[in-house]
C-alpha cells in the first residue's frame, strides 16, 4: 500500500495490536479483491452480464472465506422480486452465542461519461493513496470489509479475548475457531443502487434469510478521512411526479405568447414555491420544519467543502446546516423534461413534467409528507392549469438508536471503532440518504440492534465520477469490525 499522507491515521489500541497484524496481513488479497469487483459494471438493469458475473464472483469469495461453518455449503443465491440476485452465507450459532448479521451491496451507480474520469472507471487504479473505480467506496470497498475483517480472524485464530463479566479460567470447548461459536451472517444484495425493493420484499416474505441479534449495514462513512464515525439516522424519502398541461399542442411564441398558458411556466412557478428564495428553507404547506439535530453539528466550512459549493455562493441560511441535512425535510428537483437549449424552437410549451425528491427525517410520516407535498403543488397552480401528480414508493426514515435510550451493541462497535482508529471517541451523525431496507430489516427482526458505518469519507466522491476510497478506510473499519466480532456476546 502506498504511502499517505493526506490525513493523520494515529496507531490503533495497543488493545488489538495482533488483530491489526492480521488485517495488515490481508490488505494485499483486499486489493486484488476489489479490483476484480470493480473491473465488472455491475449496475443493475444496465448490465446484466456484469451484474451475473459480480454475483458469482460475490458466491465465490463467500465460499471461500477460511472461517469454520463457512464455505460452499452455506452460500445461497436468491432472485428478488425486481429481478436482480442476492447472495446469502450463514454459519450457525453455537447454543447460547448470538448471531451478526453483515451487510454490502454489489451493484453500482452507472458511471456516467468515462471523460469525466481522471483514470478509467473501471479499472481499480491508485493515485495519490487512495484507489479510485466505480464502487470503490460505494459499496464494493465495504464488502472487501467483511473479507478481509473474517479472514484477518481466520488467520489469527483461537478464541475471543476476555471481556467483562467471563470466566478467564473457563476453557474455550471450541479451541480453534476465532468467532468462539458467534453466528454469522453475510447479505450482499445486488441492487440497492436502483432502490427496486426486491431485498425488501424478500426480507418481509423470508425473515429467516436475515435473522440475527446485531446487525452491521457497512454502506456509509466517516465524516472525514480517519475519522470513526457511526450514522445514528437516516431520512426517508416520499417522491412525486408533477404533470402540469395547458395546452393540446405548442404553439408559435411570437403569435400566442403572453396570453396562451405556458405549461414549463406553470410548473416553474409551482417548483419555485417549494423553497424559501431567500433562506432556502423548505416551504411545504403543513410540513413541519421546525426539527433539531442534538447530536454532532457539521460545521458550514466542512460541509462547504464536502458538498463542493462554488465560491461566492451561500448554502441555506434557515438553520444549522446539521438541522437542515439530518433532521428537517427538504426538496430537491431531481430533473425536469422540458425543452433542451440546443434546438428549442420558439413555441410555447403545452406540458411540462419534473420529478420531485422530498427527505423526511426520523418522527415524520413519509405518506402524510407526500400527501401535503401534492396538496401544495394542486394549490399553488397558475392559471387553473391541468395539474396531476403521480406518488413514487416511498421510503420510511429510520433512526438506530431508540430514543432516549442506549444500545449495547452501538456501545460495543464505539468502543472498537475508537480503539481501531487511535482515537479518543466516536462521531455519532445524521445522514440525509435513506436505505429503506434498515426499515424492512427492523420489521422483520424488531428486537435486532442496527448499526450503520463504512469506509466512504467525503472525498470518496460516490455516485461521481472519480470515486475513490482510502485503503487506510477498509483497513480501520476491518479492523473494527473483527474485533466487535471478537468481543460480541
Amino acid at each position: 500500500m502506498a504511502d499517505t499522507a493526506a490525513s493523520p491515521f494515529p496507531a490503533p489500541h495497543p488493545d488489538l495490536a495482533d488483530l491489526a497484524e492480521a488485517v495488515a496481513g490481508q490488505l494485499g488479497r483486499a486489493r486484488a479483491d476489489l479490483a476484480d469487483l470493480v473491473a465488472l459494471p455491475s449496475v443493475h438493469g444496465a448490465h446484466p452480464e456484469a451484474c451475473a458475473q459480480a454475483r458469482d464472483l460475490v458466491r465465490t469469495l463467500l465460499a471461500g472465506l477460511p472461517v469454520p461453518g463457512l464455505g460452499p455449503d452455506s452460500v445461497e443465491v436468491v432472485e428478488t422480486s425486481d429481478g436482480s440476485h442476492a447472495v446469502f452465507a450463514h454459519r450457525p450459532a453455537a447454543p447460547g452465542r448470538p448471531t451478526v448479521l453483515l451487510y454490502s451491496h454489489y451493484d453500482v451507480q452507472p458511471s456516467g461519461d468515462p471523460a469525466e474520469w481522471t483514470t478509467p472507471p473501471w479499472e481499480l487504479t491508485e493515485r495519490d493513496g487512495r484507489w479510485y473505480g466505480r464502487g470503490a467506496a460505494d459499496c464494493k470497498g465495504n464488502l472487501v470489509v467483511h473479507l478481509t475483517a473474517l479472514r484477518a480472524l481466520a488467520a489469527l485464530g483461537g478464541s475471543a479475548p476476555d471481556t467483562p463479566g467471563g470466566d478467564d479460567d473457563e476453557a474455550d470447548p471450541r479451541g480453534a475457531d476465532p468467532l468462539d461459536g458467534l453466528g454469522i451472517r453475510l447479505v450482499v444484495e445486488g441492487s440497492e443502487e436502483t432502490g427496486g425493493g426486491g431485498l425488501d420484499d424478500l426480507v418481509a416474505s423470508r425473515p429467516d434469510l436475515v435473522a440475527a441479534d446485531a446487525i452491521l449495514i457497512v454502506d456509509s462513512g466517516n465524516v472525514s478521512a480517519g475519522v470513526p464515525t457511526l450514522t445514528t439516522s437516516l431520512r426517508g424519502i416520499a417522491n412525486l411526479v408533477v404533470v402540469v398541461d395547458t395546452l393540446s399542442a405548442g404553439v408559435h411564441s411570437g403569435q400566442f405568447g403572453g396570453a396562451a398558458p405556458d405549461a414549463l411556466a406553470a410548473l416553474i412557478s409551482i417548483l419555485a414555491s417549494l423553497r424559501d428564495p431567500e433562506t432556502g428553507a423548505t416551504t411545504v404547506d403543513g410540513l413541519d420544519f421546525g426539527g433539531e439535530w442534538t447530536g454532532r453539528p457539521y460545521a458550514e466550512e466542512a460541509f462547504r467543502a464536502d458538498a463542493g459549493i462554488l465560491d461566492g455562493v451561500e448554502p441555506s441560511s434557515a438553520a444549522p446546516v446539521a438541522d437542515l441535512v439530518w433532521a428537517r425535510p427538504a426538496v430537491t428537483v431531481l430533473g425536469i423534461d422540458c425543452p433542451p437549449v440546443e434546438g428549442a424552437i420558439a413555441a410555447v410549451q403545452p406540458r411540462a413534467r419534473a420529478l420531485v425528491n422530498l427527505r423526511v427525517p426520523p418522527g415524520m410520516d413519509p405518506l402524510e409528507a407526500q400527501d401535503l407535498l401534492a396538496a401544495h403543488v394542486q394549490r399553488r397552480r397558475p392559471w387553473n392549469a391541468r395539474v396531476s401528480v403521480e406518488k413514487e414508493t416511498v421510503g420510511h426514515p429510520f433512526s438506530s438508536v431508540p430514543a432516549g435510550g442506549s444500545d449495547p451493541v452501538h456501545g460495543l462497535l464505539s468502543e472498537c471503532l475508537a480503539k481501531a482508529y487511535g482515537a479518543r471517541e466516536v462521531a455519532e451523525v445524521g445522514s440525509g440518504g435513506s436505505i429503506p431496507l434498515c426499515t424492512a430489516l427492523r420489521e422483520a427482526h424488531p428486537g435486532a440492534s442496527i448499526a450503520l458505518f463504512g469506509v466512504e469519507d467525503p472525498a470518496a466522491a460516490i455516485h461521481s465520477p472519480d470515486e475513490s476510497v482510502d485503503p487506510r478506510e477498509i483497513e480501520r473499519i476491518a479492523l473494527a469490525e473483527a474485533a466487535f466480532l471478537q468481543r460480541y456476546r
